[in-house]
């Protein structure tokens, strides 16, 4: 299949940007400055690669009206680029597109299923009893649909995602391959020093719009569910426990673990590798570097972080153990600051006679 083809033309004005350039000029495709060629469209949104602009090939660049000052070539002009790149993005995407109401004829679909007409299923796919399947939604080979399980409007489901039964999700909500909703907590109590297993009763709901990234996983509740809301973007090997509660247009990125029954604010962002420890609340607008450990809630809005920066091996041995003596270094000034205020107190004394 051939990428689609637009003019620069068509292009700002689907952008709302400014044309400086020819507007037939054709447009065949999206890449970066360095690789661009005549016939595709580049941004420049990273002070970082600025110096790729003067040589770049692109036939045209998304630039800022600051950025274009200049610059020779063709130029659609606009506050964000970044933005303006990612719409675009999605003209040029050569994402194989499913049949509306196509089945496969190896799905197995258990007789009380509801599918809409306009839904597409894949090879392989096995939808249980009591499933609700809404319209224009799209399931992927080898998916598992787990019994009375919902998807909204819109939903589209790569290869192999599974969904335990009682998953509610949302419309227009993106899973990728490997993703598994609605897994059993790690709910279990202690018995004569052996486990005894707590059955996980709750379900999973999951707000519209939500993107889950590969081999992420969702625990289901212990009691209630476990709550994820609109807007939501989880990247790849997430790990979700029971009855975590994340806001409205919160964003994670890769690895990062939350604890059971931890409640995650709005608009917040998770960079790579963070963990929160379970029943803690982070606010609204927090900001989490990434590596960081949260072991206690976060009341204001704000950026945090927990560990050391990286240095040289050597180096950070020498810190390390200078760590370890930190509790040690501690004792010993507070009781040089009691002889020194008892050598100041006595001072004072002598002075008044």
């Amino acid at each position: 299949m051939s990428a689609p083809l637009f003019t620069l033309g068509q292009l700002a004005e689907r952008l709302g940007a400014t044309l400086r350039g020819a507007a037939d000029k054709p447009i065949n495709g999206l890449a970066t400055l360095q690789e661009a060629g005549p016939d595709q469209l580049s941004f420049l949104a990273n002070p970082q690669y600025r110096k790729f602009l003067a040589d770049t090939r692109a036939g045209a660049v998304l630039l800022t009206p600051a950025d274009a000052e200049g610059y020779a070539g063709d130029a659609l002009l606009i506050d964000n680029p970044y933005l303006a790149y990612a719409r675009l993005s999605h003209l040029f995407d050569r994402k194989p597109q499913a049949v509306p109401g196509q089945i496969h004829p190896s799905a197995v679909i258990a007789a009380d299923a509801q599918v809409d007409p306009s839904a597409s299923i894949g090879a392989y796919a096995v939808i249980e009893s009591g499933a609700q399947i809404g319209p224009g939604v799209s399931i992927g080979a080898h998916c598992f649909i787990g019994a009375r399980s919902v998807i909204g409007e819109g939903g589209w489901l790569a290869p192999r995602v599974t969904l335990y039964h009682d998953v509610k999700i949302g419309k227009r909500v993106v899973i990728q391959s490997g993703a598994v909703i609605g897994g059993e907590g790690f709910g279990f109590a202690k018995e004569q020093g052996a486990w005894q297993k707590i059955a996980q009763i709750g379900g999973v709901t999951i707000g519209d719009d939500v993107e889950i990234g590969a081999n992420t996983t969702i625990d289901r509740g212990a009691l209630s569910d476990t709550l994820i809301g609109n807007g939501v973007k989880l990247d790849n090997q997430i790990m979700i426990a029971h009855n975590v509660q994340v806001g409205d247009h919160t964003a994670m990125a890769a690895c990062c673990g939350i604890s059971g029954s931890a409640k995650i604010g709005k608009h917040c962002m998770l960079a790579g590798g963070v963990g929160l420890v379970g029943h803690i609340e982070i606010c609204d607008g927090v900001f989490i570097t990434g590596m960081t450990m949260v072991t206690r809630s976060i009341t204001e809005p704000g950026a945090y972080s927990s560990g050391t920066a990286m240095q040289p091996a050597a180096e950070w041995k020498k810190s390390a153990a200078r760590i370890r003596q930190l509790d040690d270094m501690a004792r010993r000034l507070q009781q040089l600051e009691k002889r020194l205020a008892a050598v100041t107190s006595a001072g004072d004394a002598s002075s008044d006679v």
